[in-house]
């Protein structure tokens, strides 16, 4: 397993050496932002795109708002036990980082010492992106769209082969997806009790939202209809 791509006569090689080769026709200052974006910049976004989410499912309420909310609870989570899992697949197929059996690769991010399969950057994003996309398509299609970016990032930096990133997509999609029902049951009563906290009810539902407001709203204005009724009467 660790000969995985040994050959440079193989489409998953062929394909890091047409990826990567645009690091080095890129200015240097283009790399050194790539290098950024693909080591931290679109964690930071996709952890960002998660509150994000938050924020509008918690605005907008609504009966099933604990369930949606403990769904992206399950986001952050997801990703946390995808890359548990990747580490024995990791020291099961011990695949070197491509650098280290190819020549000629414009190295972005130094010091890359661990196996190369699967990437772990691809594998959080993914699961994040697929865990945001059962709570809302719209913010999950975004995630998808910031999980695929930073598997070309990780291919442009010559630190993984493209399917490393493959891999860690499938990885993430798994258990963020075959978990959430799960993930979801046994966190959605722990959230419905935050719900009905006084310190934590915000976090699951913003002032102003949810039909419980609506009810209140409908019975004050029954009683004041009922109040003028009386004062007619009178």
């Amino acid at each position: 397993m660790a000969g995985l791509a040994e050959s440079g006569s193989n489409p998953d090689v062929d394909l890091l050496y047409n990826i990567n080769s645009l690091a080095k026709d890129a200015p240097r200052w283009f790399d050194r932002g790539m290098e950024y974006v693909g080591e931290y910049g679109l964690l930071l976004a996709m952890v960002l795109l998660v509150l994000w989410c938050w924020w509008s499912v918690r605005r907008r309420g609504g009966e099933g708002a604990a369930s949606a909310v403990a769904a992206l609870v399950w986001a952050p989570l997801a990703a946390g036990l995808a890359v548990l899992v990747n580490v024995p697949i990791r020291g099961f197929v011990q695949r070197p980082r491509p650098f280290l059996d190819h020549q000629g690769l414009d190295v972005l991010v130094q010091g890359k010492t661990d196996y190369s399969f699967v990437s772990d950057h691809a594998t959080i994003t993914m699961a994040m992106a697929v865990a945001l996309f059962v709570v809302d398509r719209r913010f999950g299609l975004v995630g998808i769209g910031l999980a695929l970016l930073e598997g070309f990032c990780r291919v442009y930096m010559g630190v993984h082969y493209p399917t490393d990133v493959v891999g860690g997509f499938a990885l993430g999609t798994a258990v963020a997806l075959l978990l959430s029902p799960l993930a979801t049951a046994l966190l959605t009563p722990l959230l419905k009790a935050v719900e009905g906290s006084a310190w934590g009810g915000r976090l699951v539902r913003a002032r102003g939202a949810g039909p419980g407001d609506a009810v209140v709203s409908d019975r004050s204005a029954e009683e004041r209809a009922s109040a003028e009724e009386r004062d007619l009467a009178a």
